[in-house]
């Protein structure tokens, strides 16, 4: 039996939840508060996966999102569409 608890907890990546981002530290980031996050992980602009009532933010997923959040990328104009 000690082997097979020993090989579980290997199997388990070091940096699990250093690998996911909390609300308060998100908010923290954003100088928001905690309801303005909740808000933007509702209407998804803060990529995340909600499983029930748990958010999971990944933290490469956040920090790709922050690095180009508002930035001009040369896609955000308008598109227009002329129907003939």
């Amino acid at each position: 039996m000690r082997g097979c608890a020993s090989t579980r907890s290997e199997k388990v990546a070091p940096d699990d939840m250093s690998s996911r981002m909390s609300i308060p530290e998100i908010a923290k980031r954003l100088a928001v508060g905690r309801i303005a996050v909740y808000t933007m992980l509702e209407q998804g602009i803060i990529p995340a996966i909600r499983l029930g009532r748990r958010w999971i933010v990944t933290r490469h997923a956040f920090e790709n999102w922050e690095r180009t959040c508002g930035m001009p990328t040369g896609l955000q104009g308008k598109t227009e569409h002329k129907v003939t």
